[in-house]
C-alpha cells in the first residue's frame, strides 16, 4: 500500500458497547484526505483488496459477512455500496433493500423478512436499511406501541447474536449526515436528470421530524451496539470520504475473517487427458 495513503482505524469511528452514545459528539464531515482524489485512490485500493476477500470467502463457503447500511435519506447507502463492491464480481454479492412492509410481511412478525434475506455461507449481503427501521421510523410516527418498541431493542441484540454465533460476521454502519448536506442533496434529485427519479415528497416529511429521528438514532446505536456487533457512526457529508472509510472498515473486517481457499480434491495426474 502506498505510504501516502490514509490509514484508516475503524475504533475511530466504533460506538463502544454499553457506553452512553451522542451523535452531536460524532462530526458529520472530517477533512482526512488531501482532495477528493486521494479519497478515492483509497477507495480503489480497498475495492481492489475486497475482490479477492470476497471471492476467496466465496470459495470457502464456511463463513458469511451482514452489512448494515443505515441513514437519513440521502446519506448515501446506494454510493456506499458501489464503492466497497466497485471491483466484486456479484457472484456472491447480495443487496436487499427494506422498503415499507408487505401484507405477507405484517402477517409475520418484524425479523421474519430480515431472517429471510440473511447471507447464506460464502455470501456478502447488504442491508439498504435494515431491520432498524423498526426502532426508527416506526417508533418516529408511532406505528408500533411505545413498549412493543422498547421490547425490540433487546430482540435485535438476540437476532444479531444468533447469526454471529452461527458464523456471519456483522458490520453495522450509521451514515451520519447533517441537516444542511442533506437538503443540498435533496434539492440535486430535483434538477439533475439522472436523479429525478429518487425524489420522493414524502421524504420531506421525515426531514422535518429531524430531531425525533437524531434521537431514535442515538438510542438506536447506544442501545444496540454490541461487542459482538457494534454501531460504526460514518461522517458522511463527503461522499468519497465516507466511501473511503466504510471500505477500508470492510477490507479490514474480511482480512480478520481470514477466508481461506479449500485444499484441491484433485491433482493434475488424475486427469492425464487435459
Amino acid at each position: 500500500m502506498n505510504a501516502l495513503r490514509v490509514r484508516i482505524d475503524p475504533k475511530d469511528f466504533i460506538a463502544e458497547a454499553g457506553t452512553a452514545f451522542s451523535l452531536k459528539s460524532r462530526p458529520t464531515r472530517l477533512d482526512m484526505f488531501a482532495d477528493k482524489r486521494a479519497a478515492r485512490d483509497l477507495i480503489r485500493f480497498e475495492a481492489k483488496q475486497i475482490e479477492g476477500l470476497s471471492h476467496a470467502l466465496y470459495g470457502e463457503a464456511a463463513q458469511s459477512l451482514l452489512i448494515v447500511l443505515q441513514g437519513m435519506d440521502t446519506s448515501g447507502k446506494d454510493g456506499t455500496t458501489s464503492a466497497i463492491f466497485s471491483r466484486t464480481p456479484p457472484l456472491n454479492i447480495k443487496v436487499a433493500a427494506f422498503k415499507k412492509p408487505t401484507p405477507k410481511e405484517l402477517a409475520h412478525d418484524y425479523l421474519w423478512r430480515v431472517h429471510n434475506v440473511c447471507p447464506g455461507k460464502g455470501e456478502v449481503t447488504v442491508f439498504n436499511r435494515s431491520h432498524y427501521e423498526d426502532v426508527l421510523v416506526v417508533k418516529v410516527r408511532s406505528f408500533a406501541p411505545a413498549d412493543a418498541i422498547e421490547r425490540r431493542y433487546g430482540e435485535i441484540n438476540s437476532f444479531e447474536k444468533h447469526l454471529v454465533d452461527n458464523g456471519t460476521t456483522i458490520l453495522k454502519f450509521m451514515l451520519n449526515i447533517s441537516h444542511e448536506v442533506q437538503g443540498t442533496r435533496l434539492r440535486e434529485r430535483l434538477v439533475e436528470r439522472h436523479k429525478f427519479w429518487k425524489f420522493n415528497p414524502g421524504d420531506l416529511d421525515d426531514r422535518k421530524l429531524w430531531p425525533d429521528f437524531m434521537d431514535a438514532y442515538e438510542t438506536m446505536v447506544e442501545r444496540t451496539s454490541t461487542d459482538f456487533a457494534p454501531w460504526y457512526v460514518i461522517p458522511s457529508d463527503h461522499r468519497a470520504t465516507r466511501g473511503a472509510i466504510v471500505s477500508s472498515i470492510v477490507r479490514q473486517t474480511l482480512q480478520k475473517i481470514n477466508p481461506q481457499y479449500p485444499e484441491a480434491k484433485y491433482k493434475p495426474e488424475d486427469f492425464p487427458d487435459i
